[in-house]
C-alpha cells in the first residue's frame, strides 16, 4: 500500500517523461489517447489531477506537446464552461485551472520563442520583441493576461481552504496545493519579464501612454506579493520549494536607473524533493477530500493492468491478447529503466543549478563588497563636505551682515514694482480703448453692409416696377389699337350701308317714276327696306354699345396710367431717400475709419512718449538688458515698420482696409517703445562711451517715431509720409547692439577649441612666471633685508611659493581631467567639435583659467610691493583669497562633466585642497608678519589733565563713528561692485542671451 501511495505521488513527475518516450515522434498523441478514455466530465477530483499533470507536461514536455494539445482546445473550453456552473469545491477550481491551461497554450502558440517553462535569457527576451515597440507593447499585455489567470488560480485555491487549520499537512489540502508549485514557477518568470518589458517601454514611449500598464502592474504586484508571502508560511511548500520574496515597493518605471535595482526572483526546488524516499508520505489512503467519492489510485491502473471492471483497464476495452499484454509490460519495463536514467540526469541538472546559484551568491557578495567600498568613499566625501559646510557657514555669516545693506535696494525695487503696476494699468486702458475702436469699426462696417443691401433692394424694386408699368402700357396700347380697328371696321360697314341705302333711295325714286308694273317690286323693295332699316337699327345700337365700351376701356386705362405714375413717383422718392441715407452712412463710415486711425496713432504717440520719459526716470537706472535681446527687439521693429508701410499703401489704394493699418500702427508703437526702453536698459550695462552713443541713438529713434506718427495724423499728408528716417535710426541701434554682443558668441568651432588650449597654456605660463618672480624677490630680500623684516619676507614669500606650486599642480591635474572628459565624451568627433558642442562648459573653463592666471599675476605684484615696504598686507591677503576662489571655479568647471570614479578627478580634488591650505598659509603668514612689523604706539597719560583726556576721548569717539560710517559705505560699495561685476561678466560670457530683459 505504501508503494502504491508513493507511486501516486510520483504521477505528476513521471507521466510527462513517459509521454515523451511513448508519444511516437515526440508528440502528445499517446497522452491524449489515454486521457480521452477518462471520465473527466463526471469526476472533479480526477479532472483536477488531470489539470496538474497536463500543466507539468506543458512546462517540461517536448515543444510539440503544445501544438498537439491545441486540437483539444475546444473540448477543454467546453469542460471549463461545464465545471464553471459549480460554485464551490473542485468544480470551480477545475474551471479556473482549465482557463489557465488554455491561456498558456494560446500564449505559447502566439509567441513560439517562449519555451513551456518560460526560461529565457535577456537576449532572447529582446529577440522575442523583434526590436519593435509595438511588439513589446502587445507582449506586455499578453503577459498581464497570462499572470492574471495564474493569480486567479492562486486565489481560488486559497479561498477554498480553511486557513485557520493546518490544511497543508492534510490529504485534501495537499491535493489542492500541489499544482501551485507549477503556478509559482510560472509567476516568478512572468513577473521578471513584465518588469523588464515595462522598463523597455518607458524608455521608448511617453509615461502617459503607459499609465494603464503601470496601474495593472501595481494591482498584480500587490496580489503576487501577498500570495508568495502566504505560500512561504505553509509547511507543505517549505520542504518542496523555496519561494522568493518580492521587494517592499514596486519598481519605479519613471526612473530608468531603477532597472539596475531590480532583482529577478529565483524559485529553488531542492534536489531531494523529487525523490520518493525523502518525501513525507501522508498516512491516508489517497490525496482527496473525504466528502468526494474515492477513485482507484493505483499507478499501474493508468496503464491498463487492473481488472476488467476497472475503468482504466485498456486491455479489456481494446480486446488485447495475452501476448500483446506481455509485450506492453516489457515495453513499460524498458520505459521505467529509461525513466530512472532520466531521473539521474535530472539530479545532475539540479546539482548544476545549485552550482549556478552559488555562483550568483558569490556575485552578490562581490557587489555587496563594492557597495561597502562605495559607502566608505561616501563617508570620506561627507567629511570633505562637512569642512566645506563650515566654510559656507562662515561665508553665510558675512552674507547676513551684507543683507542689511539690501533693505534700501528692496525699497527701490518695490517703488519700481509700483511704477510697473501703474504702467501695466495704463497699458490695459490703452488696449481696452483699442478694442473699443475696433468694435466701432466693425459696427460701422456692418451698417455700411446693411445700407448697401438696402440700396440693392430698392434698385431691384425700381426695376421691377418699371417693367410692370411698361408691360401695362404695352397691354393698354394693344387693347386700344384693337378697339380702334374694330371701330373703324364698324364705321366702314356703316358707310357701306348708307351708300347702299342711298342707292336704294335712288332706285326707289326711279322706280316711282316707272310704270305701275313695278309696284309689286316696290312693295317687295319696301319690305326689304324695312328689313334693312331694322338691321341698320341693330347695327347702330351695337355701334353705340361698342362706343360705350370703348369709353369705359379708355377711362380705366387712364386710371391705371395715373396709378402707375403715382407708384413710380413713390418708388423714386424712396430710392432718393435710400441714396441720401447711404451717402450719410458712407460719410459716417469714412469719418469713423479716420477717427479710429487717429486714435491708434495718438495711442502709439503716448506709448512712445512714455518710453522716452522712462529714460530720464532715476528708477529706470536699475533696469538692465542684454545686447542680444535689444537686437531681437530692433529686428522685430524693422519688420513691423515694413508691415506699416505696406498697410499704409493698401489704405491709400482702398480706404476700407483701415483695420490692418490700425493694427500695424499699434504694434509698431509698442515695438518701438520696447526698443527704446531696452536700449536704455542695455546702456546701463556697457562702458560710458558706448552707453552715450546708444542713448543718443535711442532718443533719435523716439523723435523720428513721433515725427512719423505726427505726419500720419494729418489726412492730407498720409500719402507723403516717409519712414526712412525711423528705419535708419532703428538700424543704427541694431548695429550698436551687434557691436555690444559678447565676443564668445562669435567664435567658430575651431576658434573655441583653440581658445581653451591657449587659455590653459597662458595660465600655466602665468603661474610659472609668478613662481620665478617670487624666487627672484626672495633672493633679493635675503641680500638686502635683515632681522625681523627678512624673516617676515622669507615666511611670506615661502608661503607664496608653496601656493604657486599648488596652483601649478592644480592646473596640470585640470588639464589631465579635461583630456579624460574629452576622450570619454567626444565619441567619433574631434576635440574641437567636442568643445564647440559643449560651448557653455568650454566658456566656463576659459573664464576660470583667465581668473587663475590673472590672480597669480596680481598676487605677485602685491607681494613685491609688500616686500619693498610700499604695499599693504591686506592687499596680499585679498589676492590670495581671490586665487582660492578662482581655483575653486576651475575645479567646479572641470568637475561638472567628470566621472566620479576618475583617478584624475581625485587628483584634482587633492590639488584643490592643497591650494586651499596654501592660501590659508599665505593669509596666516601675512597676518603674523603684519603683527611683527607694525609698531604699537603707546600713549603717555602722565602729562594729561582730565579735560585733555575727555577731549581726546570725544575725538576718539568721533573717529570711531567716522570709521564705522566709512566702513558701512565701503561695504555697500563692495556689494555694488560685486553686483556690477557679475552683470558685466554675464554680458561678456553671454549668460543672459535667452532672457527677454528685466524691465517692461
Amino acid at each position: 500500500m505504501d508503494r502504491v501511495k508513493s507511486s501516486m505521488q510520483q504521477v505528476p513527475n513521471a507521466i510527462p517523461k513517459v509521454i515523451r518516450r511513448t508519444g511516437g515522434a515526440n508528440s502528445a498523441h499517446t497522452f491524449w489517447a489515454a486521457v480521452n478514455r477518462l471520465p473527466l466530465s463526471s469526476n472533479a477530483v480526477l479532472c483536477w489531477k488531470f489539470c496538474h499533470v497536463f500543466h507539468k507536461l506543458l512546462r517540461d514536455g517536448h515543444p510539440n506537446v503544445i501544438k498537439d494539445s491545441m486540437r483539444n482546445k475546444a473540448d477543454l473550453t467546453d469542460m471549463s464552461r461545464m465545471w464553471g456552473h459549480l460554485s464551490e469545491g473542485y468544480g470551480k477550481l477545475c474551471s479556473i485551472y482549465l482557463k489557465l491551461l488554455i491561456t498558456k497554450m494560446e500564449f505559447h502558440i502566439k509567441n513560439p520563442r517562449f519555451p513551456g517553462n518560460l526560461q529565457m535569457s535577456n537576449r532572447q527576451l529582446e529577440e522575442a520583441g523583434e526590436n519593435d515597440v509595438n511588439n513589446f507593447f502587445q507582449l506586455t499585455v499578453e503577459m498581464f493576461d497570462y499572470l492574471e489567470c495564474e493569480l486567479n488560480l492562486f486565489l481560488g485555491v486559497f479561498s477554498s481552504l480553511d486557513m485557520s487549520r493546518s490544511v497543508s499537512v492534510t490529504a485534501a489540502g495537499q491535493c489542492r496545493l500541489a499544482p501551485l508549485i507549477q503556478v509559482i514557477l510560472d509567476c516568478s518568470h512572468l513577473y521578471d519579464y513584465t518588469v523588464k518589458l515595462l522598463f523597455k517601454l518607458h524608455s521608448c514611449l511617453p509615461a502617459d501612454t503607459l499609465q494603464g500598464h503601470r496601474d495593472r502592474f501595481q494591482e498584480q504586484f500587490k496580489k503576487l506579493k501577498s500570495l508568495f508571502y502566504r505560500s512561504s508560511n505553509l509547511q507543505y511548500f517549505k520542504r518542496l520549494i523555496q519561494i522568493p520574496q518580492l521587494p517592499e515597493n514596486p519598481p519605479n518605471f519613471l526612473r530608468a536607473s531603477a532597472l539596475s535595482e531590480h532583482i529577478s526572483p529565483v524559485v529553488v526546488i531542492p534536489a531531494e524533493s523529487s525523490s520518493p524516499e525523502s518525501e513525507h508520505v501522508v498516512e491516508t489512503d489517497d490525496l482527496v477530500d473525504t466528502d468526494i467519492p474515492v477513485l482507484p489510485t493505483k499507478f499501474d491502473d493508468l496503464f491498463g493492468t487492473s481488472a476488467a471492471v476497472d475503468p482504466f483497464n485498456f486491455n479489456s476495452q481494446n480486446g488485447m491478447r495475452k501476448d500483446d499484454k506481455d509485450r506492453l509490460i516489457d515495453q513499460l519495463t524498458r520505459e521505467i529503466q529509461a525513466l530512472k536514467e532520466e531521473l539521474e540526469s535530472f539530479r545532475l541538472e539540479s546539482s548544476r543549478l545549485c552550482q549556478a546559484l552559488r555562483g550568483r551568491v558569490s556575485e552578490l557578495e562581490a557587489e555587496l563588497a563594492e557597495q561597502s567600498h562605495l559607502r566608505l568613499q561616501a563617508v570620506g566625501e561627507s567629511e570633505f563636505l562637512k569642512a566645506e559646510l563650515d566654510d559656507l557657514r562662515r561665508a553665510r555669516e558675512d552674507t547676513e551682515k551684507e543683507q542689511r545693506s539690501l533693505t534700501e535696494i528692496e525699497r527701490k525695487a518695490q517703488a519700481n514694482e509700483q511704477r510697473y503696476t501703474k504702467l501695466k494699468e495704463k497699458y490695459t486702458e490703452l488696449v481696452q480703448g483699442h478694442a473699443d475702436l475696433l468694435r466701432k469699426n466693425a459696427e460701422v462696417t456692418r451698417q455700411m453692409t446693411v445700407a448697401r443691401a438696402a440700396q440693392d433692394e430698392v434698385e431691384a424694386v425700381r426695376r421691377e416696377m418699371q417693367e410692370k408699368v411698361k408691360a401695362a402700357q404695352e397691354a393698354a396700347d394693344r387693347q386700344e389699337r384693337g378697339q380702334l380697328e374694330e371701330l373703324q371696321e364698324l364705321q366702314k360697314q356703316l358707310v357701306s350701308s348708307q351708300v347702299e341705302l342711298d342707292s336704294l333711295k335712288t332706285t326707289m325714286a326711279s322706280s316711282q317714276q316707272s310704270s305701275a308694273a313695278l309696284s309689286t317690286q316696290l312693295a317687295t323693295l319696301a319690305s326689304e327696306k324695312a328689313d334693312l332699316v331694322q338691321s341698320l337699327t341693330k347695327v347702330e345700337a351695337e355701334l353705340v354699345a361698342r362706343g360705350n365700351e370703348l369709353e369705359r376701356v379708355q377711362s380705366s386705362l387712364a386710371t391705371e396710367r395715373e396709378s402707375g405714375v403715382k407708384t413710380a413717383e413713390a418708388l423714386q422718392n424712396q430710392l432718393n431717400e435710400k441714396e441720401s441715407r447711404e451717402q450719410a452712412l458712407e460719410s459716417q463710415l469714412v469719418a469713423a475709419r479716420w477717427s479710429s486711425l487717429q486714435g491708434a496713432v495718438e495711442e502709439a504717440e503716448k506709448i512712445i512718449q512714455d518710453s522716452l520719459s522712462q529714460i530720464d526716470d532715476p528708477a529706470h537706472i536699475s533696469c538692465t538688458s542684454s545686447a542680444d535681446y535689444l537686437a531681437s527687439r530692433c529686428q522685430a521693429s524693422l519688420d513691423c515698420l515694413d508691415r506699416l508701410h505696406s498697410a499704409r499703401e493698401a489704405f491709400i489704394a482702398d480706404s476700407t482696409g483701415v483695420s490692418e493699418l490700425v493694427r500695424a500702427v499699434t504694434q509698431c508703437g509698442h515695438l518701438v517703445a520696447d526698443t527704446i526702453v531696452q536700449g536704455s536698459a542695455t546702456s546701463h550695462m556697457v562702458p560710458v562711451e558706448q552707453a552715450d552713443a546708444l542713448s543718443e541713438c535711442v532718443k533719435v529713434c523716439g523723435a523720428e517715431a513721433l515725427a512719423l506718427l505726427g505726419q500720419m495724423k494729418q489726412q492730407d499728408n498720409l500719402a507723403a509720409t516717409d519712414n526712412s528716417k525711423l528705419k535708419a535710426a532703428l538700424e543704427a541701434i541694431l548695429a550698436t547692439a551687434e557691436k555690444l554682443r559678447p565676443r564668445g558668441l562669435e567664435l567658430q568651432q575651431g576658434e573655441l577649441g583653440d581658445l581653451v588650449e591657449q587659455e590653459m597654456a597662458a595660465t600655466s605660463a602665468a603661474v610659472e612666471s609668478a613662481a620665478a618672480r617670487i624666487e627672484e624677490m626672495l633672493n633679493k630680500s635675503r641680500a638686502v633685508d635683515t632681522g625681523i623684516k627678512m624673516e617676515v619676507n622669507e615666511r611670506i614669500l615661502a608661503s607664496c611659493t608653496e601656493l604657486m606650486q599648488a596652483i601649478k599642480e592644480l592646473v596640470l591635474s585640470s588639464k589631465d581631467l579635461q583630456r579624460d572628459i574629452v576622450e570619454s565624451g567626444r565619441g567619433a568627433a574631434s576635440m574641437k567639435e567636442f568643445y564647440a558642442k559643449n560651448s557653455r562648459w568650454t566658456e566656463g573653463l576659459i573664464s576660470a583659467s583667465k581668473a587663475v592666471g590673472w590672480g597669480a599675476t596680481v598676487m605677485v605684484d602685491a607681494a613685491d610691493l609688500v616686500v619693498q615696504g610700499k604695499g599693504k598686507f591686506e592687499e596680499l591677503m585679498v589676492c590670495s583669497r581671490e586665487i582660492a576662489a578662482s581655483t575653486a571655479q576651475l575645479v567646479a568647471a572641470s568637475k561638472v562633466k567628470a566621472d566620479k570614479d576618475s583617478t584624475n578627478l581625485h587628483r584634482l580634488q587633492q590639488a584643490s585642497r592643497g591650494v586651499t591650505q596654501a592660501t590659508a598659509a599665505v593669509v596666516a603668514s601675512t597676518k603674523s608678519g603684519k603683527s611683527q612689523i607694525e609698531e604699537k604706539d603707546t600713549m603717555d597719560f602722565s602729562s594729561m589733565t582730565l579735560t585733555q583726556i575727555k577731549r581726546q576721548e570725544m575725538d576718539a569717539q568721533v573717529l570711531v563713528l567716522e570709521l564705522e560710517t566709512r566702513l558701512q559705505k565701503e561695504r555697500e560699495r563692495l556689494g555694488e561692485l560685486r553686483k556690477k561685476h557679475y552683470e558685466l561678466a554675464g554680458v561678456a560670457e553671454g549668460w543672459g542671451e535667452e532672457e527677454e530683459g528685466l524691465c517692461w
